[in-house]
């Protein structure tokens, strides 16, 4: 009589079990939409979402991400945009583990230049000009996200773009018209051949 009991009370254990394991897979692949939060370069801070779609074992997810921020670098003030969206990739079949991402980002700079000088027939005064420079780029990345309510993922790529080493413009000021030629301020991760991407993120998934 013992043994039926135990044997009963294990397959009773065994059949919870697998329930249990059959529940958490449903839920966890019911979570195919994330939001959250990415920290680091060459987005600064950025609002970050994704959506895994229920199809090829939820492998594919298209992703966008948005940031804005201002950065002093000597006399120039700078506004950057950055906006992204792409796909990642999933090695595993959960929407989460190990992934590779492409995409397209941009990085819109507005740029500010004090204390110019400005000249003409004898005439000078110091004076400030705004430009703008947009940096277009082919994201390529690998991360890696956590499953969960709340996630953690970190990314690692490069962004592929031309960027120049000088802005050339013409300025106005007192009446004055200038034509400068002024050094890009040097940005955190940004180099002549494109930027290197190199972030954190956490969030919620649903």
């Amino acid at each position: 009589m013992k043994h039926i009991f135990f044997t009963l009370l294990s397959l009773l254990t065994l059949s919870m079990s697998a329930q249990m394991n059959e529940t958490d897979q449903a839920i966890e692949k019911s979570k195919t939409f994330s939001i959250g939060v990415k920290v680091g370069v060459p987005n600064i801070i950025s609002i970050n979402g994704e959506f895994v779609l229920p199809v090829l074992n939820n492998r594919f997810a298209p992703y966008v991400d948005y940031g804005s921020f201002g950065l002093d670098i000597e006399d120039t003030e700078t506004t950057l945009k950055y906006i992204e969206y792409g796909l990642n990739i999933y090695l595993g079949n959960k929407g989460k583990g190990l992934y590779v991402g492409a995409g397209s980002g941009t990085l819109k700079n507005e740029f500010t230049f004090n204390n110019l000088t400005f000249e003409e027939n004898g005439v000078s005064l110091q004076g400030s000009a705004t430009t703008n420079l947009d940096i277009n780029a082919l994201n390529l990345k690998l991360g890696f996200k956590t499953g969960g309510t709340f996630y953690f993922r970190i990314e690692a790529g490069y962004g592929l773009g031309t960027i120049p080493d000088v802005l050339n413009f013409t300025a106005t000021s007192g009446g004055i018209t200038e034509t400068f030629t002024e050094e890009i301020p040097e940005i955190p991760g940004i180099g002549t051949n494109g930027f290197a991407i190199g972030n954190i993120g956490f969030g919620l998934s649903f």
